[in-house]
């Protein structure tokens, strides 16, 4: 069965890349936000196996709350960061990280760790 992936970004360029990577690697986008405010009503709906944040999203918006929804209803996530790990709250400092740039590899290997 093919795992479906939800994506939190918040630049299309970067979010369509990713999109083409779940494609190249059979796996699915099961929808994409590009803030918390749209985010949280998918991870409602659910419909997906995982996810991928972006820590940064716009006007420095955190992707905290979605990862807390997320962890509340055991649904596997990676961050996606071009920073440091200590960029990341302290209660999430465990969960992986997906570092940019990112590459196909790098997705894969990233989504396969869940």
């Amino acid at each position: 069965m093919t795992s479906r992936v939800l994506l939190v970004e918040d630049e299309p360029l970067i979010a369509m890349m990713l999109e083409d990577f779940l494609d190249a690697l059979d796996r699915q986008c099961a929808g994409t936000a590009d803030c918390v405010a749209t985010a949280l009503p998918l991870v409602e709906a659910g419909g997906f196996d995982c996810a991928i944040l972006d820590v940064n999203l716009r006007a420095g918006e955190k992707s905290w709350p979605v990862a807390a929804a997320l962890a509340e209803r055991n649904i596997p996530f990676v961050f996606a960061t071009g920073g440091a790990d200590d960029m990341i709250a302290e209660e999430f400092r465990g969960r992986p990280i997906l570092q940019k740039p990112f590459t196909l590899d790098g997705v894969e290997k990233a989504l396969t760790a869940l």
